[in-house]
């Protein structure tokens, strides 16, 4: 790792960081309480193309830190991805309607 960090780069990496943070937050807080399951389902597949970035990344690695961060990339992206879809079952599984349940057609 002999490259220099470009500090333009550097300062528009954090740029682009604060402003989807921002917009992020912005969307998220705007969204109604009742429709944050499909968006928590779209967020968890949008994250499963990260996770394909990151094996990219990793692929072409050169040195064992860089192999190292980009296999934590991929182990994090991926627990991240199948965690939320447990999630997202799970409340779902709060709304579907149970045999003998009030309003259930025989």
């Amino acid at each position: 790792m002999t490259e220099a960090l470009d500090p333009r780069a550097l300062v528009d990496a954090l740029l682009i960081l604060v402003l989807t943070a921002f917009v992020g937050y912005e969307v998220v807080s705007k969204v109604p309480t009742m429709l944050h399951t499909p968006l928590m389902s779209g967020a968890n597949a949008v994250h499963g193309v990260i996770v394909v970035g990151a094996i990219v990344v990793t692929a072409t690695a050169d040195t064992p830190l860089q192999l190292g961060l980009g296999l934590l990339g991929v182990i994090l992206g991926t627990v991240n991805v199948v965690g939320g879809f447990v999630v997202t079952d799970r409340m779902l599984e709060m709304f579907r309607r149970r045999p003998g349940e009030p309003g259930d057609k025989p």
